[in-house]
């Protein structure tokens, strides 16, 4: 049985210049958990268990029907009351903004095979484990973030401001205006990466 890499059938979407560049984000779906609050938190922390938990229970699932598949690199969306800190610019948004304000939403993607059901499924085998924790605020996502500049940030994750400060100029340069959530794809394990060696790509979409 030949098992699906979306890394691989995807480069586009999991690879990134080490420079600002523009690209096309075509629609995908996803398994996605919403929280708020410090990500060193531990809610954060069983959010995304449970996130991983139902992207394996998914995996098995379909690899019993014949549709097996790598489990993807994880990703998070991050967002902010607009209003409350309507003068922050993207790059002084992690050092201005208290951790517990900010909102986010985990996500896993999946093939597109993956369907609102087959979660349904999932969800109802870990319930017989008795393994539900935040399973159940897991839901199916789609998303199609269209045109996107992004740069891949090497390095920990306190040290992003610098590449964002990149990204805000080349959105200015071209000018160009945020239509979307700040976007990061966590090419590495972060429990297991040295800091200095984490890789993310940073993505926001553009007008």
């Amino acid at each position: 049985m030949k098992k699906l890499d979306l890394t691989k059938q995807y480069k586009q979407y999991y690879t990134a210049p080490e420079k600002p560049a523009l690209v096309i984000i075509d629609k995908a779906v996803f398994l996605s958990i919403a929280g708020k609050g410090d990500p060193s938190g531990q809610a954060y922390s069983e959010r995304i268990q449970a996130l991983y938990s139902l992207a394996y229970t998914v995996k098995f699932h379909q690899k019993a029907q014949g549709k097996d598949f790598v489990v993807a690199k994880l990703e998070a969306q991050w967002w902010f009351d607009s209003e409350s800190y309507a003068d922050v610019s993207i790059s002084e948004a992690p050092l201005k903004i208290p951790r517990d304000a900010w909102e986010y939403r985990l996500l896993i993607r999946m093939p597109e095979f993956v369907t609102a059901e087959t979660l349904a499924t999932a969800k109802e085998i870990l319930a017989k484990k008795k393994q539900t924790g935040f399973a159940e605020d897991v839901v199916f996502w789609q998303m199609e973030e269209g045109k996107c500049v992004q740069m891949l940030h090497t390095g920990p994750f306190d040290k992003e401001p610098e590449s964002l400060l990149q990204i805000q100029k080349f959105v200015a340069e071209n000018n160009l205006m945020k239509n979307g959530l700040h976007h990061e794809i966590y090419l590495s394990d972060f429990n297991k990466t040295a800091p200095e060696k984490l890789r993310t790509i940073l993505r926001e979409p553009v007008k």
